[in-house]
């Protein structure tokens, strides 16, 4: 059965934290999230939750998570 859990999470671009929840399988897999704090909202990933201001642009967003966690490319290898 899924798990909710309640976490907080910085803004992958600039910080600002969030409340979300998060949602994980049996196994401990990550489902997927729901932002609750106002002005954010949830970054697609499959592997994490990852959270952006409503603000910052989608190219934003994809360059920032490309410098945080590398680009698809390199993990396909």
């Amino acid at each position: 059965m899924p798990k909710a859990k309640g976490e907080m999470h910085g803004c992958i671009v600039c910080g600002k934290l969030y409340q979300l929840y998060a949602a994980y399988d049996a196994d401990g897999n990550y489902i997927g999230s729901k932002v609750m704090s106002a002005g954010g909202k949830v970054v697609k990933d499959d592997n994490r939750p990852l959270v952006a201001c409503e603000t910052h642009s989608d190219e934003d967003i994809e360059r920032a998570t490309e410098r945080v966690f590398g680009s698809d490319d390199a993990e396909e290898d």
